[in-house]
């Protein structure tokens, strides 16, 4: 059974920062690509960032400039450095693990979501 660990969720006022953290299995973290989603209240879930193996991140137009996404393979983490954040960032947070098998289609797993909240 693969778990994806969240951490870093919570409270922050607008303009402040965050961190949130993702660990998994060796085995996850070295061969998928590793993502943070989001999902408002009642709205979609969508991609914020997403780091391949390889290092090469893609970011959301909204969150570029002010988040950062890194892998920490010593502890096998995924981080996301949230920073300049505003009230439109609220959301539940999720970390996604995938692997794109071509036509075989994709082996995804998800996180259990780590809420955040920005405002005063």
């Amino acid at each position: 059974q693969v778990h994806l660990v969240e951490s870093g969720g919570g409270l922050v006022q607008p303009g402040g920062s965050l961190r949130l953290s993702c660990a998994t299995s060796g085995s996850i973290f070295s061969f998928y690509t590793m993502g943070w989603y989001r999902q408002p209240p009642g709205k979609q879930r969508d991609l914020v960032a997403s780091i391949t193996t390889d290092g090469d991140t893609n970011y959301a137009d909204s969150v570029k400039g002010r988040f950062t996404i890194s892998r920490d393979p010593a502890k096998n983490t995924v981080h996301l450095q949230m920073n300049s954040l505003k009230p439109g960032d609220t959301a539940v947070y999720y970390c996604n693990a995938n692997l794109d098998y071509g036509d075989l289609g994709v082996d995804a797993y998800w996180g259990q979501g780590t809420p955040v909240t920005v405002s005063s």
